[in-house]
Order: C-alpha cells, then structure tokens, then sequence
C-alpha cells in the first residue's frame, strides 16, 4: 500500500479545511470532487507504473558506460505516465501553462508517488522545483523558452549548488561565470551531488546553477543564479549540441538508488553557455524563495517512506504468526499474529504517531502556501509568510528525525525478514536516510530555525504562534478525553518561551547556538503535538456527535488513542531537550577534538 486515503481525507477536508480553498477565484476548480478525483489517478499511476518497479532501479543503479549514464527503461515508461496525467504543470499558474492546483493538492500527490518509489519521483521533483524558480525570477524570454517543455515532462531539472570542497558552505563555492559580448556567461566549475544531472530519460536537462561572477561581491552576497542547459537551445526551442557540461561520475548511494547522483564539470572546453536568472548577485535569496516548497516536499517525502514501511509492517503483523499470550504458554496451543503483543503494537504506534503528527504538519504548511498565494490582506500575508518560515525548518527536519526512526521500527516489526531485501522496508529505510541529508541538514536547519527564525525578530513571531497553538488548548480544556493533553502541551509552550528567551538574552553566540539542533527538535516535538492535539479535537467531536459505523468508531478512537500516545511516549522528550538547552550547557561546545580517538 502507498497511502491510506481513509487517513488522508480526514487531514486534507476534516482536519485542514482544504475545501475552502476552492472558494477563492484562484482554486475555483478544485472542489472536494475535482481534488478526489485527481488523487485517484495519482493513486492508480503510481501503484501501476512506479510500485512495481522500486525494487528493480534499486537494484539496478545507474551505471556510467563508455562516457553515458545506462539505467533501466522502466523509469522512462514511469515518468511519461506521470508527464501524460499532467503532474509536472499541477501547482503552476494557468498563466505559465500549469494547472493551477493548490500546493496543498501538488503535495498530496506527490506524496503517493514518493511512497511508490522515491527515487524516480525525485525527477519530477526536481523539475518542479527548477521550473518554480525559472517561473519566479526568470526573464520572458527564459521562460517562454524553457518553461512549456518541463511543464510538459519532456524536459528534466536540476539543482546545482553544492561542491566537493563546499557542500553545504555555500560561501565556498568555486564556479565561476565570465559574462560575454553577447550577453550570455561561460559558466565554468565542478558540481557535485548533482540529482538527476545526468541521463537521457528526458530529451534536455535544464540546470540551475550557482555560481560567482567574477569581481563581485565576496561570500554568499556574490552568488548568482544561472540557467544553463545539458544541450542549447535555439531561440524557437529547438534543441541543438551540447553545451560543455560533462559527466565525471556517479556517486553510488545508500539509497534512492534509481536517480542519478554525479559530478559535473561545466565548461572545460570554456563553451559552457549560461543565461542570468533575475539579478547578479541574487542567487541566494532567489534560491531560498523555493527553499520553502522544496522543504515541505522534502519532509513530506519523508513522512511517506515511513507511511510505506507503517503499512506494510502493520499488515504483516497481522498474518505472521509467532508465539503465545504470556499467560498461555502451552506449546501444543495455536500461535497468535504478532500483533497481538504489546511490544509490537508499541512499535506500530510509534510509527503512527510519528507519520500521521508529521503528515498532517506538512499538508498544513502547504495549506499555508496556498493562502499565501490568494491573501489580499497584507497584515495578514506578513503573517503568514513569518509562520512559514518559522515552521520550514521543522516541516523538513522533524519527519525527517523521526520518520526514519518510524521506518527502523518498521523492519523490527518484521524482525529478520525486514533486514533482508525480499521485503521493501529496509530499501524504505535506506531511501528515507537522505531526507535527513538534502536540503540542509538537520544541524544547519536547527541553525537557521534559532539563529535566524526565532532570532531574527527577537522571538515575536514564536510568541504569536504560541497564543495560536494555546487557542487549540483552550478548546481541548473543554473535551473531557483531552484535558490532560491540552495542560501537557500548555506546560511545555512555557517551557518553550522560557528556554527561548533564556538563548536570545545569550550574549555569546557560540553558547547560545551550541545546542540549536537539541531546541529544533524540542520544537518540532511542540510543534506535532499541537498537531495531534488537532486531530484528536476533531476526532472527539465525531466521537461526541454519534451516528458513526463501527469502523469510524475505530478510526476516530485511534485518533485519539495516538494522541495520548505521542503525548505521554514522546512529549516528555521535548522537556528534557528543553532543559539542556536552558542550562546553556557547552558540553559538546568545549569538548576538544583530542577526545575522539584517532
């Protein structure tokens, strides 16, 4: 299975609402029927044509053969399903030729695809980011240019900015672009971890780069952003020769095995042509305009690995037969399903608290892009632009922690048989232990959310999401099955505030920043358990209201059951987190590097 849609119509038109989104002019089409409807066909493509094939480019990595990439035809057949039912122009503007769905609707469907086979999703992933950008910041020209091919699928995407002296130092970076008499840059330099950087399942590459024109500002301030084509492009969009960018290898990898990973060297015959995107010197903040997106989809990802690898270890613990209660232990008497024994339905519960909490974060930050893109209000777009990037760092940090955790849990379940590789969830672990990885590492999200977020308004925005999340406490008050959850989460928002203000009254920032990934997560912790407290709110007033099926009974009772779960296994996490962080302790800060050995 790649998704509960039982599951997922509660968070999308129960929990978040998402139908009223279809009352702004910009959504008009996407009532709950047209939205329905398009995750069945997102649901039937990726069971059918990505599912049955994850095992096989897992297996089958890409191979670097006399100068070219070779990988299995299978992904080409995937990807032009996934081209054919439009899915590459689903959040773009009717405008740039797109469909114009919600973000939150692009996100869902994605969802299932990851769920499927992660690694060939991620080149429509890609695509989708880089025409993102191309649409945000480039010229008319560029777009009209380059635009309608990737939205159409033809054309893949790439993001180009780490290399191998300067992964996530971006300051580092090396690649330089020399502007010429005819207006375009010779783009010259290495890049590496390129995704999708190399391969001929689409007809050209359209890669976003990051590089420095030459005389320009020092740092990140002198970074800027360049579309460069793997072929060149004439100016009626037909595709000519190579453009100077050549493959020097592939990095093989833990995981995500089916999408190409690889070096790229641009311009060493000095013919790399590149095309400026908006500004010099803006590359940063133009690349960060995505960041928002692209980190939502990165954590959503995550959470759907762990989704594959929660239902799969629950439908096998439900037939595998081992052992007996405690209290029967005749030999001679029947087996009884694993599930059955408490320890294993602890494991299935701690991945369903952490994938259902993290899913519903997610589609709720993708809800909060799609009010951005229809707010008038401008008080209110400041707002939520601010709540935005507060939770970034926690929408792809949190499932990224915690939902590989899920996905450990899962091959437990399965106990020997899950360390083996006839069944998916040790490649759903391997697969999800990137998300951890790209699009900033825990340590520089943990970083940014303290250092930046929180830091950079001096806490107003934390204090304002604080009272919205109290709101949610003082309806649950009133829900005799949730008050002892509502005073919980009610005590660790002050622990929250009081650990905030202590770290921002830190005058040296070595110290105040010493534990910033320990408060993300203590954050993020806060952060799902108001997300829970939410569904199971929901779920009471279900409960309350009567006239419900024995199932929905069931579904709305492990709301709830859930919810007591993350509060009293996990919440207590964030308290102690809370602490280390309060203390100012500089444990880790002071330790020399004498001490590790070597």
């Amino acid at each position: 299975m790649i998704v509960d849609r039982r599951e997922l119509d509660f968070i999308l038109f129960e929990l978040l609402d998402v139908e009223r989104i279809s009352k702004t002019p910009r959504y008009a089409a996407y009532e709950r029927g047209a939205i329905s409807q398009i995750l069945d066909t997102a649901q039937q493509i990726a069971e059918e044509q990505f599912l049955p094939i994850a095992a096989e480019v897992d297996a089958d990595e890409p191979r670097f053969i006399d100068g070219r990439v070779v990988l299995p035809e299978s992904s080409a057949v995937a990807l032009a399903a996934y081209a054919d039912a439009g899915f590459f122009s689903l959040p773009f503007a009717e405008a740039a030729g797109g469909l114009q769905a919600p973000w939150v609707l692009h996100t869902a469907v994605s969802g299932m695809f990851s769920c499927a086979n992660t690694a060939v999703t991620n080149y429509a992933f890609l695509t989708i980011a880089a025409a993102n950008l191309l649409c945000a910041f480039g010229s008319e020209e560029l777009k009209n240019r380059f635009l309608p091919p990737m939205l159409e699928g033809r054309w893949f995407g790439t993001m180009c900015l780490s290399e191998p002296q300067a992964g996530s130092s971006l300051a580092d970076i090396r690649t330089t672009a020399t502007p010429g008499e005819d207006g375009l840059y010779r783009i010259r330099g290495n890049k590496m971890w390129i995704s999708g950087g190399e391969h001929e399942i689409s007809d050209n590459i359209v890669h976003m780069v990051l590089a420095k024109i030459p005389g320009g500002p020092a740092g990140t301030k002198g970074i800027s952003l360049f579309l460069v084509p793997k072929r060149r492009v004439d100016e009626d969009g037909a595709i000519g020769c190579g453009n100077d960018i050549a493959l020097a290898g592939l990095n093989h990898k833990m995981g995500q095995r089916g999408i190409t990973n690889c070096l790229l060297n641009f311009g060493e015959n000095g013919d790399c042509l590149g095309y400026l995107i908006g500004e010099p010197h803006r590359g940063i903040e133009y690349m960060f305009h995505m960041m928002n997106e692209a980190r939502i989809g990165v954590g959503h990802a995550s959470v759907m690995s762990a989704l594959g690898g929660y239902l799969y270890s629950a439908d096998y613990a439900r037939t595998r037969l081992q052992g007996r209660f405690a209290d029967r232990k005749d030999p001679d008497s029947p087996q009884v399903p694993i599930i059955q024994h408490t320890d294993v339905r602890r494991m299935l519960m701690a991945q369903k608290a952490a994938v259902e909490g993290a899913q519903a974060l997610c589609l709720y930050c993708a809800t909060l892009v799609d009010e951005l893109a229809t707010v008038e209000d401008p008080e209110r777009k400041k707002w939520l632009e601010r709540l935005l990037g507060l939770l970034t760092p926690i929408v792809k940090s949190w499932p990224s922690e915690h939902c590989l955790e899920a996905n450990k849990w899962a091959i437990q379940v399965l106990g020997g048989y899950g360390y083996t590789r006839d069944y998916p969830v040790e490649r759903l672990y391997r697969d999800n232990r990137l998300n951890h990885i790209h699009e900033g590492t825990f340590g520089i999200q943990g970083l940014d959310m303290l250092g930046r977020k929180v830091g950079g308004d001096d806490g107003s925005t934390l204090r304002r999401f604080v009272d919205v999340m109290r709101e949610t406490i003082s309806q649950a008050l009133e829900q005799d099955r949730l008050r002892e959850e509502a005073a919980q989460l009610d005590v660790c928002l002050a622990d929250l505030v009081e650990t905030t203000g202590i770290l921002l009254d830190c005058a040296d920032p070595a110290r105040r920043l010493a534990n910033a990934t320990l408060y993300l997560d203590a954050f993020g912790h806060v952060v799902v358990a108001w997300m829970w407290l939410r569904q199971a709110l929901v779920a009471a007033k279900r409960v309350s209201a009567g006239s419900l099926s024995d199932a929905e009974c069931d579904f709305y009772d492990g709301k709830i059951v859930a919810c007591r779960y993350f509060y009293r296994y996990e919440l207590p996490l964030a308290r102690t987190r809370f602490s280390v962080c309060a203390s100012l302790d500089t444990t880790c800060l002071d330790a020399s590097e004498t001490v590790f050995g070597g």
